[in-house]
């Protein structure tokens, strides 16, 4: 009998980001994503790592404040809790992302194996795989994950062709922004415009979906061969940190509800740039503020 009560689990880095004006936020793609997934109301556990140090317990009483589990973030006595320095620039942000810390000595046990095998989804991105121990504790979730959505989240200089590879084959779902879209297209040699790449890249991988961001242009998806787009929201930026990520579980918690793309683009458009109208990347919302704030494109 499964009594997970995880519909999904989220695995990677949780970190905080430390920012030019002095101020630290709680961040990491993974965890922004579990945030908007549980306000989404599609119940979602983190696996990460964080040191035995005073930000790693800051960053587990964030996880209950934000109701995002703690359960299966271990702890780690050699390494420390990760820091992130980002550098603002416009609506622009760019990361000297320190190495090593403690998410990247992932362990494999069997509570994350039960956890990621009883849940319907998986999702886990490039950062998390970068150095050697959390790469094979992915590698190994990737085969008995259910359903497994790769947000490739590139982040130079932390990936490598071969093992974005090797995600990519393992993966049912992929989103990718513009950019990355770009540099898929020149490594694998993915000819014409959006869709066409977008379509030999599902191709090639044998992806179910494909979700593309274009920033504030909207976005685009490739569904079992259905190409469908959408021209995105207009908002007043505060920032742009997370609004990626808040998308990505605007799509997944609505196909999951619906099993519609043009509704679950849509409403991932209209969460991303809610939160792209907030400062920070997991503000305090209710599901419900999002279709009364946003209007139509």
């Amino acid at each position: 009998m499964n009594t997970n009560p995880y519909m999904a689990v989220c695995f990677g880095e949780v970190l905080w980001d430390f920012l030019p004006n002095g101020t630290k936020q709680p961040g990491g793609a993974p965890m922004n994503v579990a945030y908007h997934l549980n306000q989404s109301g599609l119940p979602t556990a983190m696996i990460s790592r964080i040191g035995n140090d005073e930000l790693g317990v800051e960053l587990l009483q964030y996880f209950t404040s934000k109701k995002v589990s703690g359960d299966f973030i271990q702890t780690d006595e050699s390494h420390a809790t990760s820091r992130v320095l980002a550098t603002v620039n416009g609506n622009h942000v760019t990361y000297d992302i320190v190495k090593p810390v403690a998410w990247d000595f992932i362990e494999y046990n069997m509570a994350i194996e039960k956890l990621v095998s009883d849940a319907r989804y998986f999702i886990f991105g490039s950062l998390g795989a970068r150095a050697e121990k959390s790469r094979s504790t992915l590698f190994e979730l990737l085969e008995i994950a259910p359903y497994k959505i790769l947000d490739i989240n590139l982040r130079p200089p932390h990936f490598e062709k071969k093992v974005l590879d090797y995600l990519m084959q393992h993966a049912d779902m992929l989103k990718l922004n513009a950019d990355e879209l770009q540099l898929l297209g020149e490594w694998f040699n993915l000819r014409g415009n959006e869709q066409q790449q977008m379509e030999a890249l599902q191709e090639k991988f044998q992806l179910n979906t494909i979700v593309t961001t274009r920033g504030d242009k909207g976005a685009s998806v490739i569904h079992h061969g259905v190409f469908v787009e959408h021209p995105g929201f207009k908002v007043q930026v505060a920032d742009t940190i997370g609004s990626g990520d808040a998308f990505l579980a605007g799509f997944i918690s609505r196909l999951v509800g619906t099993g519609l793309v043009p509704e679950s683009l849509e409403f991932a458009c209209k969460l991303g740039a809610f939160i792209a109208g907030k400062h920070g990347a997991c503000p305090p919302y209710e599901a419900t503020d999002v279709e009364k704030t946003i209007g139509v494109a």
